[in-house]
């Protein structure tokens, strides 16, 4: 308390010129998003909305691939199709996935979570009306029990 005064500080170089103090926007974005890389999804975008410098450092492919799982590739070709990959940006790609999205004809659900970047999966139970198990001249058997004469 008190410590600019008691300092002898002020706010005036030598000749009595004022001084700019630091400003967030005086980091330089590629230290930014390096500290932005340490931190996980919900962090990135809480500071995302702090300035202009974390918003455009946000932005970085680097920074997101390190949170997508290794093999978010194959995961994106099956969930958003094959031009995915090539045409959204690295943070739009964990987006999309962060949410459910169908894959194996409806038959199941896959999506990253949010906090822990695992991968989830749900698996239906119903099979989808296109199913040839789903036809009555074929009827749908469980799994390991022999069918009767």
């Amino acid at each position: 308390m008190g410590a600019n005064v008691s300092g002898g500080r002020s706010d005036c170089d030598g000749d009595g010129s004022l001084l700019r103090r630091p400003r967030f926007d005086d980091i330089p974005e590629s230290c930014v998003a390096l500290v932005l890389m340490r931190l996980d999804p919900t962090e990135i975008c809480n500071l995302a909305r702090l300035n202009q410098a974390f918003h455009r450092a946000s932005r970085a492919d680097f920074i997101w691939e390190s949170k997508l799982p290794s093999n978010y590739r194959f995961i994106a070709e099956k969930a958003l199709g094959d031009t995915a990959l090539s045409t959204l940006s690295k943070k739009e790609i964990y987006s999309r996935l962060s949410k459910p999205n169908s894959i194996d004809d409806a038959t199941k659900e896959v999506w990253l979570d949010k906090n822990s970047g695992g991968i989830c999966l749900s698996i239906s139970s119903k099979l989808p009306p296109s199913s040839p198990q789903n036809s009555t001249s074929s009827p749908i058997l469980p799994l390991g029990f022999p069918t009767r004469s």
